[in-house]
């Protein structure tokens, strides 16, 4: 089981999200169900859980992240909402590479990397619509 704070100031909805997560073992939550603003339908996409060293307080922190998968790894979209500024938790990244994810019932260690250009362009091919990625890409391998 992961133990790691959550941060101040999250949403409501993903304070809920995690805690159903991590009350469940990953069985509840691993596939979370949202209507985004401006759409008719829900969609429902897979999430994980992202631990994180802080860079300035080295505590752990969790963040509820949307996630795909590539090859034996997942990767995950570094975006404040449109933001100009990177999420807290992918500075952390940048300053602590060493990550701990829950994906679904599944712990696991890694080490996180930002995305190559070749990845990014691959993404792309594959058919995912260039709105969908922000400026910086995270893929974590396990």
């Amino acid at each position: 089981m992961i133990e790691a704070k959550v941060p101040e100031g999250l949403p409501k909805w993903m304070s809920d999200h995690i805690d159903r997560y991590m009350k469940s073992g990953g069985k509840d939550g691993h596939m979370y169900t949202l209507k985004p603003p401006g759409m008719d339908k829900e969609i429902t996409a897979p999430a994980l859980l992202l631990v994180t060293k802080g860079r300035k307080s080295g505590e752990k922190y969790l963040f509820p992240l949307f996630y795909g998968e590539a090859g034996k790894g997942y990767f995950i979209v570094a975006s404040k909402g449109g933001a100009p500024d990177h999420p807290g938790w992918y500075k952390n990244i940048l300053a602590n590479p060493e990550v701990e994810l829950q994906v679904g019932t599944r712990t696991i260690k890694a080490k996180a990397r930002t995305a190559s250009v070749n990845f990014v362009s691959d993404f792309h091919r594959r058919g995912s619509p260039p709105n969908q990625l922000n400026r910086t890409r995270s893929p974590v391998r396990p």
